[in-house]
């Protein structure tokens, strides 16, 4: 069986952390900031763990 490619998405997305976690960076941050408080936006800045249901299979698209 031939070696799976890394889905070029998924890597541009998702970052493995040395103890084999994965982060995200959440969403809503992009435009439209002037209605969104300071805290929400602060909250949005930080990454977050990806959620355990989805964790299989963004490391099958890592390729990990």
């Amino acid at each position: 069986m031939p070696k799976l490619k890394t889905h070029k998405g998924a890597s541009k997305r998702f970052k493995l952390t040395g103890g084999g976690k994965l982060t995200r960076v959440r969403a809503f941050r992009s435009h439209i900031l002037t209605k969104k408080s300071s805290k929400r936006k602060r909250r949005l800045g930080s990454e977050q763990l990806v959620s355990k249901a989805d964790t299989k299979r963004v490391k099958r698209l890592l390729g990990v």
